[in-house]
């Protein structure tokens, strides 16, 4: 089963600062709008997302459909295959994404020790 691409989402509490400090770690800006309080940035493989008031935990995030540099890949595995997969292994999920639809959707689940995880196709 290929998740996707896998970064970490973290909720911060100071976009610019947060954003400064990563960058003092070698990341580079890979994506976002701070102006709109979240980005995306990347040191070799690792990539983290940084969220200003958009939700209050840290969550794993996987996207179907993207390499680590997010450029598509084909072919990948849809987002409603694998949730189907999660739910045929008795993973129970707090959001579905509609099964009988193509293209963007998500699901979420939460792990055994209280860890959020997105599965966020967006094509």
């Amino acid at each position: 089963m290929n998740c996707g691409a896998f970064s970490i989402s973290l909720a911060v509490k100071d976009i610019l600062v947060s954003k400064s400090f990563y960058e003092a770690l070698g990341f580079e800006s890979l994506g976002g709008d701070v102006s709109e309080k979240w980005c995306i940035l990347k040191n070799g493989d690792a990539v983290s997302g940084l969220f200003e008031g958009m939700f209050e935990k840290n969550i794993l995030t996987f996207n179907p459909g993207w390499n680590q540099s997010a450029q598509e890949v084909n072919p990948f595995t849809d987002v409603r295959t694998l949730q189907a997969h999660l739910i045929s292994k008795g993973i129970p999920l707090t959001s579905k994404v509609e099964e009988n639809t193509s293209g963007p959707g998500y699901f979420t689940l939460t792990d055994p020790d209280g860890n959020d995880i997105l599965f966020d196709q967006h094509r």
